[in-house]
């Protein structure tokens, strides 16, 4: 088999090859897309980059394919579920009549390339893409450029399904376990007490370790109670919901982040939903339950889902979001919910959730600002509730 490669051919499978393997794109299926090839990468400054071959021959043509690619850009962040996305056009056939610096749109970079030192002239492509230019150095021709790029291009495709299996393979959820028997165990305890099963009393959730606001703690030395009181629940249907809804959350989670992950993302937010609720929190309220801790799961979620949203996006959209409206509207319409608690735990979840990170996905900077907010957080918090 004989395969001949023009110079245009050439271009694009050198770029193909060095988005895909150098910087970690992957390819986008459109249907109805001729002549262009679409590559996404959500942590790149660029998170769309379009090489296109189909020749465009005036400014008109020009118009209409950057506005036919915003369309496909919106579609593409309400899948993705991003905030902002920004694309690097690579046109490789265009006309004498077109004029790129005339037809820039918002959020969308043009750059024409009909050989691999034009890249050079775009330095705004060189700062973000400073390795861009090695791909010149690629000497193989025809059949071998050909066989070569497929080879690594299925190699790094595979390293990637690799890494989604590692994360989304179902694991054993040893500490949801854990956790569901540890206040199973606590429930009991307080009734096999005395305690009235639908409706336990103030005093036997304060002294088996529930919240109170710090002016009536007996000191610094029961600060314990911020960890305890989300063990304990103050009725058989506050126990019931806040377990049911750790079954179900709580073993996805700790597949994605791993169990010392997981368990630092349980514990870090329930504590933040806790010191949420004692800015708030009447002399004479005792303050129990697991919510704060699950609504940090939730928070959790949120910023795993962002970080793998090509895998997650319907998702986020039709189950996790929808989750998350349905319970703060239910903690607004039911009495005797801590909001505040709930608010804490889901900000307090994203922040652990950032500050230990995304498998494949966080980078150490990412890690170390979410460290420093988490630190920034639980000042704040304990300032106001120990010291104001």
């Amino acid at each position: 088999m004989n395969i001949t490669l023009n110079k245009n051919d050439e271009i694009v499978m050198k770029l193909i090859h060095y988005f895909i393997t150098e910087q970690g794109y992957n390819p986008i299926v459109l249907h109805g897309a001729k002549d262009e090839i679409w590559l996404e990468n959500s942590e790149q400054d660029y998170q769309i980059v379009r090489i296109v071959t189909n020749y465009i021959h005036n400014d008109e043509q020009l118009d209409f394919d950057m506005y036919r690619t915003q369309q496909i850009m919106k579609k593409i962040k309400q899948k993705t579920f991003s905030f902002k996305m920004n694309a690097l056009s690579i046109f490789i056939n265009l006309g004498e009549n077109v004029h790129l610096e005339d037809n820039a749109v918002n959020h969308i970079d043009c750059i024409e390339i009909k050989d691999i030192e034009d890249i050079k002239k775009y330095d705004f492509v060189m700062d973000i893409f400073p390795t861009i230019t090695k791909i010149d150095k690629v000497t193989e021709k025809g059949l071998e450029l050909f066989m070569k790029l497929t080879e690594e291009i299925n190699s790094k495709n595979q390293e990637d399904a690799s890494k989604a299996e590692d994360v989304f393979s179902k694991k054993r959820p040893i500490i949801t376990y854990a956790l569901l028997i540890s206040n199973l165990v606590m429930f009991l305890a307080m009734i096999l007490s005395g305690a009235n099963l639908f409706n336990l009393d103030a005093n036997v959730l304060y002294n088996f370790g529930g919240l109170v606001n710090f002016g009536t703690m007996g000191g610094y030395w029961e600060l314990y109670r911020l960890v305890t009181s989300m063990f304990l629940h103050a009725s058989l249907f506050h126990f019931l919901f806040n377990m049911y809804a750790l079954y179900i959350i709580g073993p996805q989670l700790e597949s994605f982040f791993g169990k010392w992950k997981y368990l630092c993302i349980y514990l870090g937010s329930g504590i933040i939903g806790n010191l949420m609720s004692m800015l708030f929190q009447e002399s004479n309220v005792v303050s129990v339950g697991a919510s704060g801790a699950i609504f940090g799961l939730l928070g959790a979620l949120l910023y795993f889902g962002y970080h793998y949203r090509v895998y997650l996006g319907s998702v986020m959209k039709s189950q996790i979001i929808p989750l998350l409206v349905f319970n703060f509207l239910l903690a607004f319409l039911l009495p005797g919910i801590n909001i505040a608690a709930h608010f804490g735990g889901l900000f307090g979840g994203y922040l652990v959730a950032k500050a230990v990170g995304v498998k494949y996905k966080s980078t150490t900077g990412d890690q170390v600002n979410g460290v420093i907010m988490l630190f920034i957080l639980v000042g704040f918090l304990s300032y106001m509730s120990f010291f104001r």
